[in-house]
């Protein structure tokens, strides 16, 4: 095990996509989690190897611990070989240590898909119980006409700028009740690798703010495309932002060869679970959490 580096993110997307191939999506996120939750979940709240795990065999990565996400819930991601293994049971140990020791949180948590009965197993070797079904994983495939998402007048698409900075913190500020400011969104996201800021296309109000925005990505090896995240400002919502953002991206992931999309959302989310079965989502798996005390 090391600290986790910049420079790993291209071999960590490399491998989880080839583990995908492997053995399918269970147990395992879309590549586009990785920078996502490494640096738009832990948002510069320590220093990046403090709460990033690489583990490593000879040459070849063999999993991955992200700590501390939301304050209190880690990730492992491990290579197929050792699903279950006393490899994962340590990578497990040192997630759930890593997060024990800086959480100021009464559980530390984790989710699993529902479909993975090797790790809850290896979770409640370690005294973890089900609390509370987490996500809903829908995908849709892109081998169709996709649904009409007309524009209000005055607003228009277009891709995000490094300009941009502070009109996408205030809009995920008011779409999420987040803390971001221009200067943390440029430094912990835009400028971090794996950022692109053409694939994140933004609604535009007349007024010039942003009003919705998404991220998409791209898994060229199983032509899968992903979305993370998916915002509208509180001041802009019920007028099919959202809906046109996401159906912009879904053309140019068709355009770049991808054969599916996928999204995950909170199963409790009502809105976004009716936005994404208006544009063909369905649901493929759900995530389980599961928590012990500190």
């Amino acid at each position: 095990m090391r600290p986790y580096r910049d420079s790993d993110l291209p071999a960590l997307q490399e491998a989880v996509s080839a583990w995908i191939a492997q053995v399918g999506r269970c147990g395992y996120d879309h590549v586009g989690e990785l920078p996502h939750r490494i640096y738009e979940n832990l948002r510069g709240s320590h220093p990046v190897g403090d709460l990033v795990q690489v583990w490593e065999d000879g040459p070849a990565i063999a999993g991955v611990g992200i700590n501390l996400r939301f304050g209190a819930a880690f990730d492992v991601f491990t290579a197929p070989a050792l699903r279950g293994s006393p490899a994962e049971e340590e990578m497990l140990r040192a997630a759930i240590e890593t997060t024990e020791a800086l959480t100021t949180e009464p559980h530390v948590l984790t989710d699993v898909f529902d479909c993975d009965t090797t790790r809850a197993a290896l979770l409640r070797g370690f005294g973890f119980a089900y609390f509370r079904t987490w996500d809903d994983i829908r995908e849709r495939p892109l081998d169709g006409p996709l649904p009409p998402a007309p524009l209000p007048p005055g607003f228009h698409l277009r891709e995000a700028t490094f300009a941009d900075a502070e009109g996408l913190a205030r809009a995920r500020n008011a779409s999420f009740d987040a803390e971001w400011t221009g200067r943390l969104y440029h430094d912990e996201v835009m400028a971090k690798p794996g950022y692109d800021p053409a694939r994140e296309i933004v609604a535009v109000a007349p007024d010039g703010r942003i009003a919705a925005y998404t991220v998409y990505w791209m898994d060229s090896r199983n032509r899968t495309g992903h979305f993370e995240p998916v915002g509208t400002h509180a001041a802009f919502r019920r007028l099919g932002l959202a809906r046109a953002v996401m159906r912009e991206a879904m053309a140019r992931m068709e355009r770049a060869g991808m054969a599916t999309v996928t999204v995950n959302h909170n199963a409790d989310n009502v809105p976004a679970r009716r936005l994404y079965e208006e544009l063909g989502f369905t649901k493929r798996y759900e995530t389980h959490g599961y928590r012990r005390a500190v």
